[in-house]
């Protein structure tokens, strides 16, 4: 797939400088991602026109609110590890909530609900003015606390997605109280550096990253002239952080990972959790084109689901988005106002219709655990009806219907001999499955799904 993927390079330079040329900017960069890690990276026109200075792959721009993703990576990591629940209550780690505008409501906004913009959050920390000449937003969670009467519920949770900047930023303090580190800092050990991202950051940048950094330039309203864009208030967990296009090509390579098979681990998230951020978790509008996970949404064009989120701050505009089921994924950056999605979405056709011609490869099967070889075979209840089979495949343990080609359920070791947990994405999902053996060691029946189904062995000899 990589070679056919790479080879597409042309195309997708043509394609980014159609999109620069179209909208009138100055400049912007891109990069295709393919289950191998980024397989192209380009960038047309100037990162700084006065200065005369080319946009590369290794310029940084502002990321914007595509910063959410990596905090809600930071959010993931604590619950792996025990340190908060999802479902704790935002004021249990953020005593300060209690004196809010709206106290009777705020134990309802929780972790997972501030992860998935259903919290009913106002949307900004007060004070905000974005539309100010220079622009007015309080970027410490200690000034934004000191008003913590001005924060309230502006509609109760789960009614309608309500995006809130101001509950990205209370993420980045959970991140601070549950690690006991400082947010960025916690982020950069944690995450970056795992993660071989280095040259992405928050402000104030080093010397070496901020001489590559992109100059913003505000939107075009009568000229081809751009102004540079006012200076942004520093911001963090909502919408900080700087980067390149060949670091989020990366961010995505690892958000591929998790469906590979088998799925690429990691020493920063499961690809089980991020399979969890990834998934739709409520409908964001009623065409039912648009979903919010943790941290990522979705969007539906036609056939294919893009796993996506957008950026913007005055003088740049971002967008990643990845297809799962492909297993290819996009990212631009650019130093100017445009609709940057539809860019990496037919980038990311491009990638798909190239990854789709090449013939799949062929890996030796990976060795099953001896363990398991017993429990292979056909299962059927009492009357013989509704058979499913144990199976090996893709690495995985599994229960495969043959009656229903999409139903698949992993069996998750639990353990202990003979004792799984059910995967998720089904009816029976977290519950136990049992196997049951006869005294001479032989499988006899296996418990799931609140039944019990018969071990079906063929009958051999001879008269």
């Amino acid at each position: 797939m990589a070679g056919r993927v790479t080879a597409g390079g042309q195309e997708f330079e043509a394609k980014l400088a159609q999109f620069v040329k179209k909208n009138r900017l100055y400049g912007a960069a891109a990069s295709v991602v393919d289950e191998d890690g980024v397989a192209w990276s380009g960038a047309v026109g100037f990162a700084d026109l006065a200065a005369r200075k080319p946009a590369l792959p290794s310029t940084l721009y502002r990321i914007a609110s595509i910063t959410k993703t990596f905090t809600g990576t930071a959010i993931m990591r604590l619950r792996d590890a025990g340190e908060l629940g999802l479902d704790d209550p935002a004021v249990q780690w953020i005593p300060e909530l209690a004196n809010c505008g709206s106290p009777q409501t705020i134990g309802a906004v929780t972790i997972r609900r501030l992860l998935s913009h259903e919290s009913g959050l106002k949307s900004e920390p007060p004070g905000t003015d974005w539309r100010a000449a220079s622009p007015v937003y309080e970027g410490s969670v200690d000034q934004t606390l000191e008003r913590a009467a001005e924060i309230f519920t502006a509609v109760g949770t789960n009614r309608q997605f309500k995006y809130s900047n101001l509950g990205y930023q209370l993420l980045g303090e959970i991140v601070h109280r549950a690690s006991g580190t400082a947010y960025p800092q916690y982020l950069r050990r944690e995450v970056l550096d795992p993660l071989g991202l280095s040259s992405t950051a928050f402000e104030p940048l080093d010397e070496a990253l901020s001489g590559r950094c992109a100059v913003g330039y505000s939107a075009r309203v009568f000229s081809d002239e751009l102004e540079p864009a006012a200076p942004m208030p520093l911001i963090w967990a909502e919408g900080g952080l700087w980067s390149t296009v060949e670091d989020i090509g990366k961010w995505l390579g690892f958000q591929l990972g998790a469906y590979a098979s088998p799925p690429a681990q990691s020493a920063v998230l499961a690809p089980s959790s991020l399979r969890e951020m990834h998934k739709a978790r409520y409908l964001a509008n009623d065409q039912w084109t648009e979903a919010f996970g943790i941290s990522w949404a979705s969007t539906r064009t036609d056939e294919t689901v893009w796993v996506q989120h957008s950026g913007g701050l005055r003088g740049f505009n971002s967008h990643a988005c990845f297809d799962p089921a492909h297993r290819v994924g996009a990212v631009a950056l650019v130093n100017g106002a445009a609709p940057v999605s539809a860019l990496t979405m037919e980038l990311g056709d491009i990638a798909r219709r190239l990854a789709a011609a090449a013939g799949p490869a062929i890996e030796p099967p990976e060795p099953m655990p001896q363990e398991y070889r017993s429990l292979l075979g056909l299962y059927a209840s009492l009357d013989m009806s509704a058979p499913v089979r144990v199976e090996w495949r893709d690495a995985r343990l599994v229960v495969i219907d043959p009656a229903v080609p999409d139903w698949e359920l992993e069996l998750e070791p639990a353990g202990e001999a003979d004792r799984f947990t059910a995967g998720p994405g089904l009816r029976p999902s977290g519950e136990p499955v049992r196997f049951a053996r006869l005294a001479d060691g032989r499988v006899a029946s296996v418990t799931m799904g609140g039944g019990t189904l018969l071990r079906l062995d063929p009958v051999t000899g001879t008269d």
